[in-house]
């Protein structure tokens, strides 16, 4: 294995350990400058990828390296100013570069311009009965942007591919009418765009900037929630947008009126055009993506193969993708396909039972998480509404995703009777029946339990 291939198969398991913002802020255009004695020398492109690593992930990584190759002994960080891309590769053994057989990021190819990621296309989304509605609405806008479903707002757990399906749009847009100014930003970055604005005295030239914006896309808006300063300016940017008919889009992992500390006025915003939600894929649709995905890496699993990722890995699309990646550097490492039983075995960190890894304290931690309580406000006796109603949300999930005893259930929640656990049960499994809103949000609440 030359060096080239050990450190592209290094990263490409590592990518299942980090977010995909992280992984290409810290990793990407990183590559082995020299392997000797056991001893590997890795160039980044400044100091702060340098430190981060050392201190971050050089744990996870010498692992990793161990694992490929175990006389690897020691690994080191060099800032090294030649990009890997301007390295003249080696050949492996078949006479083929190595840079011919590395995996290609794709994802990292962002237009500076718009900030989307070109890869994103209605064409290479996987359309299901999971993410119909949302898919037809976001089509619809990128023929007509500004006048049909004005402002979009898409909900969905984490992995399910609602950033695929706004960037769609944005490129779409983008492609159809090039005149059009196109903006994909994330939360974060709008409300360090904010901070910045205050910071520097230009908040007149960040309001210009934003408000000049034909199709502006948010996504992840639930990490405004409690930043008043960020709603207020996200507010009137909206107004202004919407005044002017020009297309508003947000994405979230909840519906806006789950949102804790949103501000109403910017909630009855996001509730004003088409709200859409995405939820986890049916195991025919998880079948489609995994063959497109396949298709676009020109490589080919065998059935058994494709049925057992789509039997384990249910409820995250990334998951899925990545697990497809695993098993492709896996491919493009040996040159040989893996068989059934080399495919758990690579997989084997990946794919887990879900009742081994989840346990009542995990329930009880997502739920305060997602109401943006602290666990001991829910375990504690307080009556406040707030508290109530989640307290009683967790304990109707012990029960149904454990089963939890009521006794158990009261006992962990201060020792309370095993009434008070019967009650919230009933009383949420009642409340299911009828309400589509917090049979969502429990669906939700879900999907974080298992993807965590």
């Amino acid at each position: 294995m030359t060096k080239e291939e050990l450190w592209q198969a290094t990263l490409a398991r590592i990518q299942f350990q980090v977010s995909p913002a992280n992984f290409a802020t810290w990793l990407q255009n990183t590559y082995i400058l020299s392997k000797k004695d056991g001893q590997l020398l890795v160039s980044v492109p400044n100091n702060f990828s340098k430190e981060w690593l050392e201190n971050k992930y050089n744990k996870a990584i010498f692992k990793t390296l161990r694992e490929l190759d175990p006389e690897i002994r020691q690994v080191a960080y060099t800032v090294e100013k030649i990009l890997a891309k301007q390295k003249e590769p080696e050949k492996n053994s078949s006479g083929a570069c190595g840079a011919e057989a590395q995996l290609e990021f794709a994802e990292f190819k962002i237009n500076k311009s718009t900030n989307l990621n070109p890869r994103y296309a209605f064409d290479n989304f996987i359309v299901g009965p999971f993410n119909e509605l949302a898919h037809a609405a976001s089509l619809a806008i990128a023929k007509n942007p500004g006048s049909v479903y004005n402002p979009l707002f898409v909900y969905g757990g984490v992995g399910l591919g609602k950033t695929h399906l706004l960037q769609a749009v944005g490129n779409e847009v983008t492609k159809e009418a090039p005149e059009k100014k196109v903006r994909y930003v994330s939360s974060e970055r709008f409300t360090s765009g904010v901070v910045a604005a205050i910071r520097n005295r230009t908040v007149d030239a960040f309001r210009v900037a934003y408000r000049d914006i034909d199709v502006l896309i948010i996504d992840d808006v639930q990490f405004l929630a409690g930043k008043d300063k960020t709603q207020e300016e996200l507010f009137h940017t909206f107004n202004t947008l919407y005044e002017r008919s020009k297309q508003v889009i947000f994405s979230s992992d909840r519906p806006p009126k789950s949102i804790p500390a949103l501000e109403e006025r910017l909630r009855s915003r996001f509730e004003g055009g088409m709200i859409a939600d995405i939820s986890m894929p049916d195991y025919e649709t998880r079948v489609a993506i995994l063959k497109a995905k396949m298709q676009e890496r020109s490589f080919v699993l065998e059935e058994q193969i494709c049925e057992y990722l789509a039997s384990h890995i249910q409820r995250n699309i990334r998951e899925l993708e990545g697990a497809l990646n695993r098993l492709h550097a896996h491919f493009r490492l040996v040159n040989k396909m893996p068989s059934i039983a080399e495919a758990r075995s690579l997989l084997k960190s990946v794919i887990q039972s879900p009742n081994k890894s989840v346990n009542y304290k995990k329930i009880i931690e997502t739920v305060a998480e997602f109401y943006d309580l602290k666990e001991r406000e829910i375990l504690a006796a307080s009556r406040k509404k707030e508290v109530v109603r989640p307290r009683q949300i967790a304990m109707y999930l012990l029960r149904e995703e454990l089963k939890s005893s009521f006794p158990f259930i009261g006992e962990r929640f201060g020792g309370k009777d095993h009434t008070t656990a019967i009650y919230a049960c009933e009383k949420i499994g009642k409340e299911i029946q009828e309400s589509e809103a917090l049979f969502d949000e429990i669906n939700l609440i879900r999907q974080r339990i298992y993807s965590a």
